[in-house]
């Protein structure tokens, strides 16, 4: 059975909500979050959030644990099949989520709530949210006429997207001035299995 090392309101939501939606066994190991100080050190085995152990496997990294758990159990659920039209998409958005979308939101996040010197950088600030504004114009641009990043279809890009749009309006870096987006999350939020995942 997974272990995932789980605490609220961090990336390890992903992974739990990922799970709820397989229907898959897991036991949870929950853990206090470390406030960082020069690096994150979390209580986990291999000091990070979040990481699972699978047998002989731990790992760590919200996306390489998605696309893992999908591979090994997914049984071609969430995950358009490899050589579907629909297969580089779906990674584009699993990798976008955290590698594009997600950096100018934990800047803001590094300097707001942990360094608590954002006064301090106004432009630093000032330009992660520029760069985060121009990460929700490109997800609502694509959002256009779908209900989900790939479609019609929940998909478990929407998952990794998802959380991060999510903590973006909850820092309040995302607002109500993008339809697609809000709609989006509405959808998203009414699906029992995150309810579950983001259970404290």
């Amino acid at each position: 059975m997974i272990r995932l090392y789980f605490a609220p309101r961090t990336r390890a939501v992903r992974v739990r909500w990922l799970l709820e939606e397989l229907g898959l066994p897991y036991e949870l190991e929950r853990v206090e979050f470390n406030l960082p100080q020069r690096v994150f050190s979390q209580n986990t085995p291999m000091g990070k959030l979040p990481v699972i152990e699978d047998g002989d496997v731990t790992i760590c990294e919200s996306g390489a644990i998605l696309e893992y758990i999908l591979e090994r159990y997914g049984d071609g659920r969430l995950a358009p099949p490899i050589g579907s039209p629909l297969r580089g998409p779906f990674l584009q958005w699993v990798h976008f989520a955290e590698a594009t979308a997600f950096p100018p939101i934990g800047v803001i996040v590094w300097h707001t709530l942990y360094r608590g010197d954002a006064g301090e950088i106004p432009g630093v600030i000032a330009s992660a949210r520029d760069r985060a504004r121009g990460g929700f114009a490109f997800v609502e641009q694509a959002l256009a006429g779908k209900r989900y990043l790939l479609g019609d279809e929940f998909s478990a890009a929407d998952i990794m997207m998802g959380f991060t749009l999510v903590a973006a309006r909850t820092l309040g870096v995302l607002d109500e001035s993008y339809p697609g987006i809000t709609a989006y999350l509405a959808r998203l939020e009414a699906r029992p299995a995150l309810r579950r995942a983001a259970e404290t």
